[in-house]
Order: C-alpha cells, then structure tokens, then sequence
C-alpha cells in the first residue's frame, strides 16, 4: 500500500489500489496473485468481474486434465464471459478457452471488512450449462456476500471416462477443483473472506458439491449447499466407457486403430463439429434409459494418476464431510420437468425396469421387485397415462426423493456434524421450468427454486409480493448459512420458524411454501417403502460393497 501512495497520484491510486484495498471506487480494478484484472460496474452498482481465466484446457489433449492459468502480464479486461462445448437450442456453440469464472462484489465488501463467499456451480446435465450472465446474482448480493459463478467443461469434453491415464474421466470436475483452487487464493483481493467459502448449486451442480464432499482432493470450502443434487442419484456415476471415442471417429469417417489413436484424431476435431456429431450419435445426450453416457464415473485406478473419485459414491468414505455444514433437499414435484409432456404411449407402455436397472442389477428376483414397486404405486392397475402423476411420483422419488435421504443419512454415518434439510413446494410466478415449459403441475418441479435464487433474464417484469417474500426468504437462508453455518440464527417475521438439523433418529426439514414451516420426515410412506426395498436388495445394487471390507 505504502508503495502506491510513494509513486502515484490520488486518482491513480483509485484506479489500481482502490478496489484490492477497500478506497473508493471509480473503476474496478484488482491486483490478484496473477496480475491486475478490470471489471465492470452493474446498473445496481456492485462490481463484475466476468471471464476470468482459472485454467487453460491443453489443445493437444482437450479430452483430458486442464492446467491452472499461469497469470497476466498486461492488466486482463474481465468484460465477458465463454461458454464450454455444447449444444444451445440445437446449435453448436462455445469454445474451449472456457475454463472462467465470473466474480460479483458489493461494493461494501473490502479487504478490510471482507465477506462471505458463494460459490456457484451451474447445473444442466452434464452436457450443457454455463456461469451466465443471464442468471444474475442481485437479489444474493443484497445481503453482503460476494458471489462467484465457475464454468467448467461438459458432454464429452468434460466427462469422457476411458480405460486411459490420459483420459480418466471426471475432467468437468477437476476444473471445478482448479476453479476452487483460484478463489480460495485470490479472492481477498476482492474483498472476500477465503475462510468462509460457501458452495452451492443445483441438479448437475449439486451432485458436483456432492461429489467434491466425497473426492479425493483437499477440502476447498466451509460449507455447501445441495439443491436436487444427491449423489447417489441413479444417474449420477458411470464406469469406464471405451466405445465413445471409438464412434466418433467412425462417425467422422476416421478409422481409429485404438482408443488412443482415436483420442489423438478427435483433438485435432473443430469443437462445434464433435458436439454436432455427439449429439448426433446421442452419445452424449441419453443412453436407453434417458441418461446422459458422459458422466461423473469411478475411474479406473491408474498409479501416478490425480484421480477424482475411484469408488461409486455410496461406498466412498471421507474425512472432509465431518467438517462440513450441509443443506441438502429438493423440490416436491422433481420429475415432471421430463414428465409431463411425454406423449400418451410413454405412459401406456410405461416399464419400472427404465429406471430400476440404472441401479440394480436383478436376475430371476426382477419380477418380484417389480411386483412390488407396482403395487405400491399403481396397485394392480396396467400402467396408462392415466396413471401419470403416480408414475411421475415413482420416478421423483426414486430419481431425487429417496436418493437425497440416503445422501443426508450417509452424511451423519460419515461424521457431520450438521445437516439441514428442505423442501421447496412453492409454486408462484417464478417457477423456472413450470414457466419455461407451461407446466400445469402441482407444487415446485426441478429447477423452480432458481428463479428465487437468481435474477433472470427470462423472468423479467413485476415481481408480486408473494414472489418477492420468497426471494427475500431463500436468499436469507442460503446467505444465513453462508455467514454463520445455520440459515436461521435467530427467527424474525421473514423467517418465524426455527430450522433444525436432521439426527441419526430424526428426520426434521424445512417446507418452503407460501407458509415456512418445519415437518417431520417428508414423504414418509414412500421412504419407508424404499428404505425397505434397499435393504431387501442391497446385494442386489450394482455397486454394493460389504461392509466388513
């Protein structure tokens, strides 16, 4: 500091120190550990920092690990942000120097009264998604804590999962690592604390949260934050899938000798080409069963390898979760954002093995097991559309519903000391994807809470007070949290009820409705059924692993 008051001018001064120190604030400029970077100054006044390189993607090897960025020379104009690889409306879009994120700073925050950090990991899949603009963080910012959005790579780019040192898999959630990595050195000079960093996300993002809890890698934040996003998810994890790169190529009219060989041709592939032609194939859109093929994945051990995750998550054991606060939940109403506009057949010729065979894997005990989840939710009924609020109910609950119990359960059997659940249930004018898809459904369906989070460009117009109430009470608790590590330190007319943590004997949670209010295992009469169908066919889980080993 001395430095800048011997040899510059006051307005100099300003312009270069003023925002790493906390002075007045004409233009946002920081100096960070790997050079000085420009923003830009919000209609609402905060700072933005957007597209800040965190890491580069190696070009020779774009399907493997990246590398962190190595710094500025020149001040670095955080103007804009990219996005990674992937399909928007049916175009190809992105780029691959997309490893960036985005910083949003209230102008109170300074490194003398340094604030609380957010971090945001978007969702989308695995196959789309990016730290956008178009989801802005005012109403967060609002109550004193910066916000920082990371983009990462997907579809193929970031989750190819080959039986290769080069190419492990889980390359999207080793970027996210680097990303973690940059904000916990650099954001004080942002005017963040980097001892109170908070992460949240939803879907894709929130199973990525869960999934770092449980890595390999060093903890890099104090809290988190699992919107829709348990990772035991029958979605979630993957083994080794050689055939990838091996149908891309082909698809390319490339006749690859090897995997590797493939991987080699690939790289040298314009990005918007492989991901046209990726989607084409349905590679990396959905395998039978609806799910994306590029995924987190149990990667194959390899010696001298910085593997994410060798383990299914179920059976991964860490340290890191014990030291960690914990909100976990999920909407009342998850499914129906694929559901409800399947056409009639889907539902007429509905099959519980869809889903069931993502997790289990059934010999002649099949018909038994599919016995019983019938009867439970359709009785002796044939499955017809119908039926298709107790066939979406199914795969809520087996897709988000139950998953995030046993997430939630799993976290206490692994030490930590505080976990929060909720249910989000309120259906207003800012439900998300019931908006962007005229959903005539119950309740909140995935993806609903988001447009509480955030400002979004799509939602734009007159907020209603009802709409604004939960705003102001999702942001309170999400940025309670972030500050203290409880979302309501003490109850106030916004938020009247006191929120408890879950025990290893109850089950308490938060609903978000119209009313807050506190319940007591939600669901109950599904999760029991599950609870003792799991039991029933543990042995029977694709990944079980005894216990005593």
């Amino acid at each position: 500091m001395s430095q800048c008051l011997d040899m510059l001018s006051i307005l100099t001064l300003v312009l270069l120190c003023g925002f790493a120190h906390g002075l007045f604030r004409v233009d946002p400029l920081v100096n960070t550990k790997g050079g000085l970077i420009r923003g830009l100054r919000s209609e609402n006044g905060y700072a933005m920092f957007l597209g800040i390189p965190y890491a580069v993607v190696n070009k020779d090897n774009p399907f493997g690990p990246s590398a962190p960025h190595q710094g500025f020379d020149d001040v670095f104009d955080a103007y804009e942000s990219n996005i990674c690889p992937q399909l928007r409306n049916g175009v190809p879009a992105g780029t691959l120097d997309c490893l960036t994120l985005n910083v949003y700073v209230p102008s109170a925050a300074t490194t003398k009264t340094p604030f609380p950090v957010m971090v945001w990991i978007h969702g989308g899949g695995f196959i789309g998604g990016s730290s956008s603009r178009d989801s802005g963080p005012d109403f967060l910012l609002r109550n004193d804590v910066i916000v920082v959005a990371i983009n990462y790579r997907v579809g193929a780019y970031g989750f190819m999962c080959l039986d290769m040192p080069e190419v492990s898999g889980n390359q999207g959630l080793k970027d996210q690592v680097l990303g973690l990595r940059w904000i916990k050195e650099n954001i004080e000079a942002f005017g963040g604390d980097a001892n109170q960093i908070t992460v949240f996300g939803e879907s894709a993002g929130g199973m990525s949260i869960n999934l770092h809890l449980l890595s390999n890698y060093e903890s890099l934040f104090h809290r988190a934050i699992i919107q829709s996003g348990p990772a035991v998810s029958p979605w979630v994890s993957r083994d080794v899938n050689n055939t990838i790169p091996l149908s891309l190529a082909e698809a390319l009219e490339y006749n690859a000798e090897s995997v590797a060989d493939a991987i080699d041709y690939l790289s040298t592939i314009d990005p918007h080409t492989l991901v046209k032609t990726a989607a084409e194939l349905k590679l990396t859109e959905t395998d039978e069963a609806d799910n994306p093929l590029t995924l987190p994945c149990i990667e194959t051990y390899t010696e001298g390898v910085e593997h994410f995750m060798t383990q299914h998550p179920k059976n991964i054991k860490s340290d890191k979760v014990a030291k960690t606060p914990i909100i976990i939940g999920h909407n009342n109403n998850e499914m129906p954002f694929e559901y409800a506009l399947q056409k009639d057949e889907f539902f007429d010729n509905y099959d519980f093995t869809y889903l069931l065979n993502q997790e289990f894997e059934f010999g002649e005990d099949l018909e038994d097991a599919l016995k019983d989840i019938r009867h439970f939710y359709i009785g002796d009924e044939k499955a017809s559309v119908y039926l298709k609020d107790l066939i979406t109910d199914f795969a809520s609950d087996f897709v988000f519903n139950h998953p995030t119990q046993r997430m939630a359960e799993r976290f206490l059997e692994l030490g930590a000391k505080t976990v929060y659940r909720y249910i989000f249930s309120y259906s207003g004018g800012r439900n998300l994807l019931k908006w962007a898809y005229n959903l005539d459904v119950q309740g909140a369906v995935h993806a609903d809470e988001l447009g509480y989070l955030f400002d979004m460009v799509m939602l734009k117009g007159d907020i209603t007070p009802e709409d604004q109430l939960m705003i102001d009470r999702l942001t309170t608790l999400w940025t309670n949290f972030a500050k203290y590590g409880n979302p309501t330190p003490e109850t106030s007319d916004l938020l009247p009820e006191k929120w408890l943590p879950i025990t290893k004997t109850t089950q308490p949670f938060l609903d978000m409705d119209a009313h807050v209010t506190m319940g007591a295992r939600p669901f109950r009469e599904a999760m029991a059924f599950w609870d003792v169908f799991y039991k029933l066919h543990r042995k029977q889980h694709k990944y079980y692993q005894d216990p005593e080993e």
